[in-house]
């Protein structure tokens, strides 16, 4: 098992929470990386139809060393290799694509596929994912995740996104969920850093009330 993956399991036994930092801008990265950090987050994700996304995963992986950052919605090898030249160690992607994923894995990073049926799923598990996105959650209900957990390895991390907030975490993980991921209801572009950070705190709680 490499460093990083270590590190992955980690963050993920820790609190498997994935901060999606949509609209993030490079002069608020700084600031909303500690709000989100001081609650207990330790994944973060900028997707790349952000302003100037590779910018803020360097901000965030140099200010945050000991956190995993990286990038969403990336569609092609060469966005692969541009986010690990910036510090970032994370690859997410809305869907699966056979090049992204093996372009995160030959390069030593953290990949976590888009897929909504088993035969993504597989398909990922087989290219080497060391995780997957559920996504649209929206399409894809507690007892969809639970018919997915009952074939699939039980080391692979399920991470449900989209839709996702604090009144319907306990359905997921009691399901198979493994973790989430965040978006609009924890960040959005003109909300201040101390209202990401009570947002923040709000998901971390719930998390540990659905145990």
């Amino acid at each position: 098992m490499t460093p990083l993956l270590s590190k992955f399991n980690a963050h993920m036994d820790r609190l498997p929470l994935v901060a999606i930092l949509r609209g993030l801008k490079p002069e608020e990265a700084l600031d909303m990386g500690h709000a989100i950090v001081n609650a207990g987050f330790h994944i973060l994700e900028v997707p790349l139809n952000s302003p100037d996304p590779l910018r803020s995963i360097q901000i965030l992986a140099e200010a945050f060393p000991n956190a995993l950052v990286g990038a969403g919605t990336v569609t092609t090898a060469q966005q692969v290799r541009d986010i690990k030249a910036v510090g970032g160690q994370l690859i997410i992607s809305p869907h699966l694509d056979d090049n992204v994923v093996c372009e995160a894995v030959n390069l030593g990073l953290i990949s976590l596929p888009g897929v909504a049926t088993p035969s993504e799923a597989f398909k990922a598990i087989a290219l080497g994912a060391h995780g997957l996105k559920l996504f649209p959650a929206e399409m894809i209900s507690p007892a969809v995740v639970k018919s997915m957990r009952a074939v699939l390895p039980g080391n692979i991390r399920l991470v449900p996104v989209g839709g996702i907030g604090t009144h319907n975490m306990a359905d997921y993980r009691k399901s198979g969920a493994s973790g989430f991921g965040i978006g609009s209801a924890l960040y959005a572009p003109g909300k201040s850093a101390q209202a990401v950070g009570e947002s923040a705190a709000g998901f971390v709680k719930a998390w540990q009330a659905s145990a």
